[in-house]
């Protein structure tokens, strides 16, 4: 959310961390002082540190909430969910996964944020590899795997399926980080790309 549309429920600590992950997205961490997360939250800097030992305690903090929250919406090579058992039921279920990590306001700040802050920083760069690289190969990999065992998906490497499957989708949510106005044209790309994939690969239904 945008901070003027800050929620006004949200705790103090919501609100520092949500102020912080803006500034951070827009300005990158070493642009953004105590002071100008305080003044948007609209507290005073001593009143932060109740709440943070300072700005390394905020981006941890953003980063836990984060990798939970991808966790839970998105999976991961441990959470890869029921193994589709179809074409259909795959396009749908990654092109959620997809719509979830371009729209959710949270993930897509982080994104922004850990592009910037990858050279800079060892957990964002970890992190940032995970996500857009290695991890979510793995998932895809354990995925088309299980689909592979119930005979969808034709016999083949999962690994290099994986990284066919998944490179062109990164580029395209990279794209719609960096021109927002192209989200549905990226989507439909994605979507595209998708079903070719099941094309060449996968079994007809």
């Amino acid at each position: 959310m945008l901070i003027s549309e800050m929620k006004e429920d949200m705790s103090t600590k919501e609100k520092i961390l949500d102020a912080a992950l803006t500034l951070f997205a827009e300005n990158g961490y070493d642009g953004t002082s105590v002071e100008q997360i305080a003044n948007i939250v609209g507290i005073k800097p001593p009143s932060l540190y109740k709440h943070y030992k300072g700005k390394e305690d905020i981006l941890n903090a953003l980063i836990d909430i984060a990798e939970v929250r991808y966790e839970e919406m998105f999976g991961s090579e441990k959470n890869i969910g029921k193994v589709p058992q179809s074409q259909e039921e795959f396009i749908k279920v990654t092109m959620k996964r997809i719509s979830f990590t371009i729209k959710d306001p949270v993930i897509r700040r982080t994104r922004m944020l850990l592009v910037q802050e990858q050279f800079r920083n060892e957990r964002i760069s970890e992190a940032t590899t995970r996500h857009q690289l290695d991890g979510i190969q793995r998932m895809f990999s354990r995925i088309i795997k299980g689909m592979m065992d119930e005979g969808i998906v034709k016999n083949d490497d999962p690994e290099l399926l994986a990284v066919e499957l998944t490179a062109p989708a990164v580029l395209q949510i990279a794209r719609s980080d960096r021109q927002p106005q192209c989200e549905e044209e990226c989507m439909e790309y994605i979507e595209k790309h998708l079903r070719h994939f099941c094309k060449v690969y996968m079994r007809e239904d």
